[in-house]
């Protein structure tokens, strides 16, 4: 599948970010709607993301995982209301406290 030139250059400038975007990803509390507020990326333009980050197998159970639980990753259809992106154990530079 081929990526547009547009899109390319949404995610240079994005690079420093990518890990950060892997993990919200992952994370059930991050929806699609964060993301895009928070990186620019449609849903869309986020699983093409993922699928050049993640090696096929972890992509194919990420994007299981959405599916099956889809209502996490999209705010409309949640049952719960986050009003912020960070966990209260994270501090201010990213790094979780409390974790080894």
């Amino acid at each position: 599948m081929g990526v547009s030139k547009k899109f390319k250059e949404k995610l240079e400038l994005l690079e420093p970010d990518f890990d950060r975007m892997v993990r919200m990803g992952w994370e059930d509390r991050s929806t699609f709607d964060d993301i895009k507020t928070q990186f620019g990326l449609t849903p869309n333009e986020f699983v093409r993301f993922m699928r050049s980050q993640l090696d096929r197998s972890a992509f194919e159970r990420w994007r299981r995982r959405v599916f099956e639980q889809g209502q996490l990753k999209n705010e409309k259809t949640r049952g719960f209301k986050t009003d912020r992106f960070k966990c209260t154990r994270q501090s201010v530079d990213g790094i979780t406290k409390g974790w080894k």
